[in-house]
């Protein structure tokens, strides 16, 4: 597709705001888990978590990801309750000291995390298992709240062993189109509805190639996308294969350059939404990204 072309006309609505999403949106990631593969432990406290909320909407997020539970690969399970306890004051504390212009998206499966969030003041429901969980979907369309669906085989523990296609970008297509058939049919609204092809979740370093240089394909499911790799293991694989000495057997946090450029490359094939851990990476390079489209656009 030919070099920055403006983002497609979508948005999102939740009580009196809506999120443009013809313009790029950074979602900044606060993990309030003591396991989180990348920072697990860091912001788990409730005055942590504020300072680091404050950091990332300084720094220029318009989303803030708040995660209970790890999905990382073999994570274990959560109750409830506790997901609950961690999540909950987290929301109202950046509600009470940030205000309501800052969007709060919860990452969690839950029906129930998601309807305390929504009580407290979240906007998104962000559901890596895409309503899959009993009464899911029903509560999702109780709310009318917007929601991501992430393209997933089996659970956490089992995924790695279902990470197989014939053509990891069809089936991936064809799977999210199913499920938002699902979802809509049990009264979630499409309006709601933003789509994630599931980055480190039942895909090897091949399936992400695939998916990362055919990205724009699914702009074909008319929907918006949410492009998360951040840190993940695939680009320690890209690492690692570079040769470069200094990037073997890399730290999650020295993965931030790879996973910056890997957001351009998203944005450039109509991703509207970049989940990242650093902000301020992910804002700057976004800010040379949007000029250029400007710019293409004017001299057009």
């Amino acid at each position: 597709m030919p070099l920055f072309q403006p983002l497609p006309a979508y948005s999102i609505r939740i009580r009196h705001k809506t999120l443009d999403l013809s313009k790029p949106q950074i979602m900044g990631i606060l993990n309030v888990t003591p396991d989180s593969f990348s920072d697990g432990g860091q912001f788990n406290a409730v005055d942590s978590a504020l300072k680091r909320a404050q950091e990332i909407i300084a720094a220029g997020a318009t989303i803030i990801d708040i995660g209970g539970e790890s999905t990382r690969p073999n994570a274990e399970a959560v109750a409830t309750d506790e997901e609950i306890a961690r999540v909950i004051p987290v929301v109202e504390a950046i509600r009470s000291h940030c205000g309501d212009e800052i969007w709060l998206s919860i990452d969690t499966s839950s029906p129930q995390v998601i309807e305390a969030a929504f009580a407290a003041g979240a906007d998104i429901w962000n559901d890596v298992r895409a309503l899959k969980r009993e009464g899911a979907a029903a509560m999702a369309a109780k709310l009318d709240i917007p929601v991501m669906l992430m393209h997933m085989r089996g659970e956490p523990a089992t995924m790695n062993s279902l990470a197989q296609y014939e053509d990891v970008v069809s089936e991936v297509m064809t799977e999210l189109a199913a499920r938002v058939e699902d979802v809509t049919s049990l009264g979630v609204k499409r309006a709601n509805i933003i789509l994630d092809p599931g980055f480190g979740f039942a895909k090897d370093y091949a399936h992400h190639c695939a998916l990362l240089t055919q990205l724009a394909s699914l702009q074909s499911l008319e929907l918006p996308l949410m492009f998360g790799i951040s840190r993940k293991r695939f680009l320690a694989e890209v690492l690692d294969k570079s040769n470069i000495a200094r990037y073997k057997n890399s730290k999650a946090i020295e993965r931030d350059i790879a996973s910056t450029a890997a957001g351009l490359f998203a944005l450039q094939q109509g991703a509207s939404i970049i989940r990242t851990h650093n902000v301020a990476m992910m804002q700057q390079a976004v800010a040379l990204w949007q000029q250029l489209t400007d710019y293409n656009h004017l001299s057009a």
